[in-house]
């Protein structure tokens, strides 16, 4: 095993990003001071026989380790001995949470009372905040001694106001069941609109943007003034625009329809619309960008179909978030799709004309695989492409709420 510097001989300290499931946990030590990971990695297929843990220090490759049928506690022992030759490094453990509800509005040192939150909130994220809660527990068993902080994806949207988080459905529901509009995908909307602030040299709390999360899971938001004030996925995921494998926005009465003409059951339906949906329903083909823009371009007519609606809903998406800014200063690409996709950025923007907005063909071309800039021309409305970093966001909320109780 290589170790680049020891412990001893580590002059930063850092913060292990922690994001648990309920069948693997990955995980990242990344210094306070700058964005790179000192170490990486992921444990796989908790629970089965071919449970596996693969890491990195830097970019040394380190060996793989089986680790049949363990727990998410023999998980974290395993991540425990990675780590050792830095353990004096560690300051704080940052915890990537799904939900957080409408009780954490921001990022919250962990007790009983925040695990309390997010165990009532497990009901509005079922398949992910039990797998987070079990890996928080896992974790402070591992690390005891050290501060533990939550940052829920949930938490940045909760500066919504109501008329953007309210449905149109009988008060009660909202009242006695927290039905309504959460968001996701917090961390990263926060992150770039901050750092595209900062390239354009604004003030984060003094200008507005539109933002464009698109990956396997995709959604938009409205920043203004360094806060969320609106945003498309709803009170799941699922809400919104058209993702990877998820349907997005359908009519709602089409479960009563399915149910009636096909005889599905509620299980059918959730299944189809959240994993049989989205890029793959419509192309027939997968839920893989990469696969449908070279399928495109040998003629294949689902892949074909698949990009059309993706860009044309994401650019009505957008387009619905504007209503909800005083004033724009720059729409940001983010995610796999939106950093290293360059028709898809110029295929959405071709319905966006509107904005003022215009596309240098050049710019947007060149503007992949990890870098950032501007990709507009210098007199229009901007159009950034900032690469996201939801591991470094979580560090940076953690440290914030370290410096708040100190």
């Amino acid at each position: 095993m290589t170790i680049p510097f020891s412990a001893a001989e580590a002059q930063t300290s850092a913060v292990l990003v922690i994001n648990a499931g309920s069948s693997s946990i990955k995980f990242a030590l990344i210094s306070c001071d700058s964005p790179q990971p000192i170490v990486r990695g992921e444990i796989e297929r908790l629970g089965s026989a071919e449970a596996t843990l693969n890491w990195r220090i830097a970019e040394d490759k380190q060996a793989e380790q089986i680790l049949a049928q363990a727990s998410h506690e023999q998980g974290f022992a395993a991540i425990v001995a990675c780590l050792a030759p830095y353990q004096s490094m560690l300051k704080a453990i940052g915890h990537r949470v799904v939900h957080g509800g409408e009780d954490l509005q921001n990022a919250a040192l962990i007790d009983a009372e925040c695990l309390g939150i997010l165990e009532a909130n497990s009901a509005l994220a079922p398949l992910h905040n039990p797998a987070n809660i079990a890996g928080i527990a896992a974790a402070m068993a591992a690390w005891p001694t050290l501060p533990h902080v939550a940052v829920c994806d949930t938490a940045f949207h909760q500066t919504l106001p109501e008329m953007a988080y309210r449905y149109a459905i009988p008060d009660a529901l909202y009242r006695d069941h927290g039905v309504r509009r959460y968001g996701f995908h917090g961390t990263s909307h926060r992150y770039v609109s901050e750092r595209a602030a900062e390239a354009a040299g604004l003030s984060y709390q003094n200008s507005s943007w539109l933002v464009a999360h698109l990956g396997n899971g995709v959604s938009t938001c409205a920043v203004h003034n360094g806060e969320s004030v609106d945003t498309s996925m709803g009170l799941t995921p699922l809400e919104g625009t058209v993702m990877g494998t998820r349907s997005g926005d359908v009519d709602p009465n089409l479960h009563g329809h399915l149910q009636r003409s096909l005889g599905w059951s509620l299980e059918r339906i959730d299944t189809m619309l959240n994993r049989e949906s989205g890029l793959l329903g419509l192309s027939g083909l997968s839920n893989d960008m990469r696969t449908l823009l070279e399928a495109r371009a040998n003629g294949h007519d689902g892949a074909r179909l698949a990009i059309a609606v993706f860009c044309y809903r994401l650019a009505k998406s957008l387009a619905a978030m504007r209503c909800a800014l005083p004033a724009l200063d720059g729409l940001i690409f983010t995610g796999g799709i939106g950093e290293h996709a360059p028709d898809i950025r110029r295929e959405t923007m071709a319905h966006l004309s509107w904005l003022g907005a215009t596309l240098d063909d050049e710019l947007n071309q060149q503007t992949v695989g990890g870098k950032s800039g501007r990709i507009s021309s210098s007199t229009s409305t901007a159009i950034w492409v900032i690469p996201t970093n939801e591991e470094r966001q979580i560090v940076l909320e953690t440290l914030a709420v370290l410096a708040a109780i100190h």
